[in-house]
């Protein structure tokens, strides 16, 4: 049962092939051994960076790159991704451990690189057939997720060298700032301006910043559980984004991926992990339970609810370009245009909501 339950990789879709040859020869040198075989699948998870598991004689890994087609300014950054997984191992148990770093691009075209692979449950849209878990147990899971987040944002920054990720003073202004920029950039003829959502997350910036190591991309499908009854967290993956940020702006990126079992059915289909089921706390039962948890009192959510949601759309919109512009042919990005318009209108409507 074990094994039906653990994630699985699928044949390399045509547009994502690797020349394995020159890779097989790369790696030979690099780990100083015989490939007798070399073989590659790919996870279909992820909209931005690609995944594969590379599987070298007996031993398997996994290989990340960036994709092909125009890329966002300081995002897909191999390198960094890789060195802050260095960096926060030792203070963060649940980070995979870095194997190799390639910046030559004549090897597979763009720069990559091979990580150990933590084989176990990454919970999607919808858990795996053959896991049923009581309304109780999902509950303890959700809050085991979450803990995992308060522990990131609960490390001691001083003195480690993970400070060397952060700009001091004012992210939440830089942020929105590039944000804003990207959706500019990207826009379609088929999207909004934005500008009203755009104007008020400008004007309502807190004045207060709750500085810690985010990861920015913090969902159930960037989770890894142990495939057995116990479901504990033994992995989180995709630290592409993260950085020294704002913990609740972080929290806000996550909740704009929370949808729930109450919510209405236009935003229950971009539903990608199972927050939906009985037992899953509410978003505000989350923001709750953090703030007591990070001992954060009188926290005004609307701002961090606003951006997680606008920043959601941004990235939509980046995935969307590519694809408008025949940079992909990957079809689960065709009626992303639409995923824009909704979240433009959920925004307006939350800021209208709580004034």
């Amino acid at each position: 049962m074990e094994n039906l339950l653990i994630d699985k990789p699928k044949d390399v879709r045509t547009e994502d092939q690797l020349d394995l040859d020159t890779l097989k020869n790369y790696l030979a040198k690099e780990f100083s051994i015989t490939i007798d075989s070399i073989t590659l699948k790919q996870f279909s998870g992820g909209a931005s960076n690609l995944t594969y598991q590379i599987t070298i004689n007996d031993k398997t890994y996994i290989l990340r790159c960036t994709p092909k087609g125009t890329k966002a300014k300081g995002a897909h950054d191999m390198a960094r991704e890789s060195k802050i997984m260095s960096i926060l191992a030792p203070y963060y148990p649940f980070v995979p451990n870095i194997e190799l770093y390639c910046s030559d691009t004549t090897v597979i075209g763009r720069e990559f690189y091979i990580m150990e692979k933590i084989s176990g449950i990454i919970p999607r849209a919808n858990l795996p057939k053959g896991l049923e878990l009581s309304s109780e147990k999902v509950r303890n899971l959700c809050i085991r997720v979450i803990d995992k987040l308060v522990d990131l944002h609960k490390i001691n920054l001083e003195n480690t060298d993970l400070q060397q990720f952060g700009k001091g003073k004012g992210y939440a202004n830089r942020q929105i700032t590039g944000w804003v920029e990207r959706y500019r950039k990207a826009k379609t003829w088929n999207v909004p301006s934005c500008e009203y959502v755009i104007h008020w997350l400008q004007n309502n910036i807190p004045s207060e910043e709750y500085t810690c190591f985010i990861h920015n991309d913090y969902r159930f499908d960037n989770i890894v559980l142990s495939a057995d009854e116990h479901l504990e967290v033994i992995g989180i993956l995709d630290w592409e984004m993260a950085t020294v940020g704002d913990g609740l702006m972080d929290l806000g990126n996550s909740l704009a991926y929370w949808i729930q079992a109450d919510d209405d059915f236009v935003f229950k289909m971009f539903r990608r992990q199972p927050t939906h089921l009985r037992g899953m706390l509410t978003r505000k039962e989350v923001i709750s339970y953090y703030c007591e948890r990070m001992s954060l009192k009188n926290v005004d959510f609307t701002f961090y609810e606003v951006y997680g949601l606008f920043r959601l759309l941004v990235i939509i919109q980046q995935i969307y370009f590519r694809y408008h512009h025949k940079q992909t042919s990957n079809p689960a990005f065709k009626n992303f245009w639409f995923m824009v318009n909704y979240l433009n209108w959920r925004c307006k409507r939350i800021i209208k909501k709580n004034n």
